[in-house]
């Protein structure tokens, strides 16, 4: 393939545009201008031009070959580049770099030409001396994508830093002696594990140990940039190996997670593998200066932790008032098929330019093992590098060879130099390759025989590069002296043997701190969690009632803001009433919808000084038009948000319309919320099924780090649920799948089904003395049911309710009782009132777990004379609450029959009228109608089986 352009020019308009140049320069596009008037810069220096005696032009053919010859080595010198340590032969010349393709040829590599467009000659230059700073600088151990950036300034700063210098760093000898250090480091201890622990698996970075010195000259760097906090989010290759040697962990704690010592009262939970834990410290820089890093725990789940770590970040940049994003950096480490394979990659990079996500920039570092466990990258990916995906975001990529470790320390000073600069993305591909297989017991040799025989008769990378420091002529210039050249030689080779003392030093370190542990009592395993933000914090659940209420002066102070707007503010003329009215039912002690009632908790909590954080896909006027958190001027399209505006001093509130994404986004908010237990953060889907999107954040984080990882969380998740006959991708939050996840009080699982229920579980929820993620199943018909409404004197005292009894006047005329949950309480009123019976209590749920054992005990035990109970839901019954509930509370005495739709493998019919025949008929079965075949029906029996259709057995179980 060669260049389009390369091809005969239009003469007569190229001439027709310079003598237009000659003649008045500010005429033309700045680009020719800067093109001509470099090419008469070339003429004036007396350079030959190759035009005819008495010609006063330069000669345009030769000077625009060698404009466009620069362009394309900074387009496309990285394909020539000398990145892959395990390439055999050198690569031969690329079609795009070839003379020809610029209208040159080798009779032209000895004439003076202008290279001033080239940052590091800036002026006449022999064709043959421009080419060969280019090569060196695009073509050798660094290959640079960069010209994919729109921004002609971070254009011209990366050119300007590169060029100079070749992108050939001349590291001093204490520099040198640490890049040296750290690889020594880096290998040693895999070394150690790998004979003292053989065989268990550690996912070794052997093969990538330059990993550790870019690691190391990133936090080396930081304080001086301004850096506070470094967040670094990895898979588990290499995770140990940078846990020890970069955060420093203690050897005795890692080497105990090997010998597993594990004893029932040394750890609450059930833990994790020790290549998924994480771990923080401050760190000591060599010039004084101090930073504070962390390592995020992360499940197998690869990506996953991206999003994560972006919110942690973000939390921790809120709360240092960080407005320029400097003093807290993430830092994400990638395989290359998982940065390639993983669509949460691209979910999280989406984020990074979103006014509510953005970070400032992240340091990306591709741990690059040219494979996937067995997967060739042929096979993995459709694109030349597996670091593509990030130019859609116009991130920097530097490649890298990993066998040149001063040129990857390089490439990671300048990526961290620029992410703080520019405050953008920016990719380091540290291409290496990987020793052993995917993990240590693993025979890499059966799926890519050649390619492991080349690494394993290969050098580690130590050596390589100590040869390289005593050996390399590329060590000095060509100005130095014998005599320094000697000096300089002696010094190198004393760094190198003072180098092998430190790791002989280190070795011993490491059988010490083995032996100790071997001998010692075990050292409690986990992270130790509660300290810092979360001091005063506990992890332990209690149901006790505590007290949300806020005094009416408050929520009237709320209903001000609410239903009035700036000086000049024109809102939607259908919007106005609403939100009058708003202010007006509240300000009169009318009852209040469901849209009021969360603006009443969110401005009360920001009131009292607790941040409020929500965000979703359409949050900010909420999917079904109740929240209007953010009221556009409907004459200039500017924002207001009232709740933003209460107070000067009040807390932030902050609510933001995400990118369509559910796990990138739920990721980023449990890492807000993770570092940030003082705020309360919400994440809400579109349709409550939307969560599905999100499974995996909900698995390997939400339900389980407390157990994993002895790390609290407080998000909360609001959840449309409701079958309206909205089909089934837009009527189940699948309430069902959480239920399954709840154990060791892990979670909260809630139902409310009042306005008055929303605000005091809102509240309740950054009130208490612990912290537990909570999942809420959120209305869409109630939002405007008229029934659906609480009175203001509910907000200004009491709390939330984790079951609500029926107020029939006399407990002792029911017979039967109905318990349910949600939005079908609704329906079952219209029922009783339309049968004007008071023989039915129906009774409310609000919370599924913890369990509230006692409070619903209490509950059913006032109705001594019932003889039926009955649990009514309007999901299916594989679904829907009825296989938690049941166990529980036949556990607690009551012999419960389930009356719901019958089980499905849907959700939901996509029928609107098979909806409304079966949310009739079961309301009818609830207080005791005829049963049809649209809805199941399930009785208490000793043979203790279920079956399928109406009449159906409910299994006995227990707690």
């Amino acid at each position: 393939m060669t260049d389009p352009l390369a091809g005969p020019y239009n003469r007569d308009l190229l001439d027709a545009v310079y003598q237009q140049f000659r003649a008045d320069p500010g005429s033309v596009d700045p680009t020719w201008r800067a093109f001509f008037a470099g090419m008469e810069f070339a003429g004036a220096s007396g350079a030959p031009t190759g035009h005819a005696a008495g010609s006063d032009a330069p000669d345009l053919r030769l000077q625009t070959g060698v404009v466009r010859l620069v362009f394309w080595y900074r387009q496309a010198g990285h394909l020539q580049a000398d990145i892959d340590p395990l390439r055999t032969e050198p690569l031969p010349p690329h079609p795009f770099l070839r003379l020809e393709n610029f209208g040159l040829s080798e009779a032209d590599l000895d004439r003076t030409v202008d290279a001033s467009m080239h940052f590091g000659i800036g002026g006449p230059a022999r064709l043959r001396d421009l080419i060969a700073a280019l090569e060196d600088t695009y073509c050798r151990t660094v290959g640079v994508e960069y010209m994919h950036i729109d921004s002609l300034e971070v254009r011209h700063w990366l050119g300007g830093r590169m060029e100079p210098t070749h992108n050939r760093p001349h590291f001093p000898h204490r520099k040198q002696y640490r890049t040296l250090f750290t690889l020594h480091q880096a290998e040693l201890f895999e070394k150690f594990l790998h004979t003292k622990y053989v065989g268990q698996k550690r996912f070794s970075l052997e093969g990538g140990e330059t990993l550790i010195p870019v690691l190391d000259a990133l936090v080396e760097q930081a304080p001086g940039l301004g850096a506070k906090e470094l967040v670094i989010g990895m898979a588990h290759r290499g995770r140990l190996n940078v846990l020890a040697n970069v955060l420093r962990k203690p050897f005795e704690e890692i080497f105990n997670e090997f010998e597993d010592n594990f004893l029932p009262d040394s750890f609450s939970g059930d833990g994790d593998v020790k290549y998924h834990l994480g771990f923080s410290a401050d760190i000591a820089t060599a010039d004084g200066g101090t930073v504070h890093l962390s390592v995020a725990p992360n499940p197998s789940h690869l990506e996953i932790v991206n999003p994560v770590v972006e919110g942690r970040v973000r939390a921790k940049q809120r709360l240092h008032g960080d407005t320029e994003r400097t003093t807290g950096v993430p830092i994400l480490i990638h395989g290359d098929a998982a940065f390639a394979g993983q669509g949460v990659v691209m979910e999280t990079l989406n984020l990074s330019n979103l006014a509510g996500y953005r970070t400032g920039g992240t340091v990306h570092i591709v741990v690059n093992n040219q494979i996937g466990f067995t997967t060739n990258p042929r096979d993995s990916r459709s694109t030349e590098y597996c670091t593509d995906i990030a130019k859609y975001i116009q991130a920097p990529v530097f490649h890298v060879n990993a066998e040149d470790p001063e040129a990857c320390v390089y490439a990671a000073e300048l990526a961290f130099e620029f992410r703080q600069r520019f405050k953008r993305d920016v990719v380091i591909d540290l291409v290496c390759y990987r020793k052993w297989g995917h993990n240590e017991g693993d025979e890499p040799a059966f799926t890519q025989p050649l390619e492991y025989k080349n690494i394993r008769a290969r050098d580690p990378i130590s050596k390589v590069y100590s040869r390289a420091l005593v050996e390399g002529p590329s060590a000095f210039t060509e100005e130095m002296t014998s005599a320094i050249e000697t000096e300089f030689h002696q010094k190198l080779e004393e760094a190198v043997r003072e180098a092998d003392r430190a790791a002989a030093e280190y070795r011993s370190k490491l059988d010490q701190a083995l032996k100790a542990v071997k001998s010692g009592p075990p050292r409690k395993r986990g992270m130790e969690g509660f300290s810092g933000r979360w001091k005063g914090l506990t992890k332990a659940y209690t149901h006790d009632a505590l007290p949300t209420g806020a005094p009416l002066a408050t929520l009237d102070r709320i209903a001000d803001a609410v239903g009035s707007f700036p000086e000049g503010f024109t809102p939607h003329e259908k919007l106005r009433p609403i939100l009058e009215k708003r202010r007006d039912n509240i300000k009169s002690r009318k009852p209040v919808d469901w849209g009021t009632a969360e603006s009443l908790a969110f401005g009360s909590l920001v009131l009292e000084g607790t941040a409020v954080r929500l965000s979703g896909q359409d949050s900010r006027r909420g999917t079904f038009t109740h929240r209007h958190a953010v009221v556009i001027d409907s004459t200039t399209g500017a924002p207001h948000y009232p709740l933003a505006n209460l107070d000067p001093k009040q807390a932030p509130f902050e609510v933001f319309d995400s990118s369509l994404s559910e796990m990138a986004v739920m990721g980023f908010e449990f890492g807000y919320a993770m570092d940030d237990p003082g705020s309360l953060v919400m994440w809400e889907a579109q349709f409550g099924d939307f969560a599905n999107g999100a499974q995996v954040v909900i698995d390997q984080f939400l339900t389980s780090c407390e157990s994993k990882w002895n790390r609290s969380n407080g998000l909360v998740l609001l959840l449309p649920h409701g079958y309206e006959g909205q089909g089934p991708e837009h009527s189940s939050a699948r309430l069902e799948r959480f239920l399954l996840m709840c154990a060791e009080d892990n979670i909260q699982v809630a139902y409310p089904t009042t306005p008055a229920q929303i605000f005091h579980l809102l509240r309740r929820q950054v009130k208490r003395s612990f912290r537990k993620p909570l999942i809420v199943m959120t209305p869409k018909s109630l939002l405007r049911l008229p029934a659906a409404v609480s009175p203001v004197e509910d907000f200004a005292a009491g709390g939330f309710r984790e079951v609500i009894d029926d107020t029939l006047p006399d407990p002792a005329a029911v017979t039967r009782v109905v318990v349910c949950s949600g939005k079908v309480y609704y329906d079952l009123m219209v029922q009783r009132e339309k049968l004007g019976t008071k023989a039915v209590a129906v009774v409310r749920l609000e919370q599924f777990y913890p369990w509230p054992e006692e409070q619903l005990h209490a509950v059913l035990s006032r109705y001594r004379r019932a003889t039926e109970w009955v649990w009514a839901q309007e999901e299916s019954q594989n679904m829907g609450g009825w296989f938690f509930v049941e166990p529980r509370v036949r556990a607690m005495g009551f012999p419960f029959e389930y009356v719901g739709r019958d089980a499905s493998a849907s959700p939901a019919t996509g029928s609107h009228h098979a909806h409304e025949v079966e949310q009739r008929e079961l309301v009818e079965a609830a207080f005791g109608g005829a049963v049809p075949h649209l809805v199941a029906l399930s009785k208490p029996a000793a043979n203790g089986k279920n079956g399928s259709h109406a009449p159906q057995k409910a299994e006995a179980g227990a707690k």
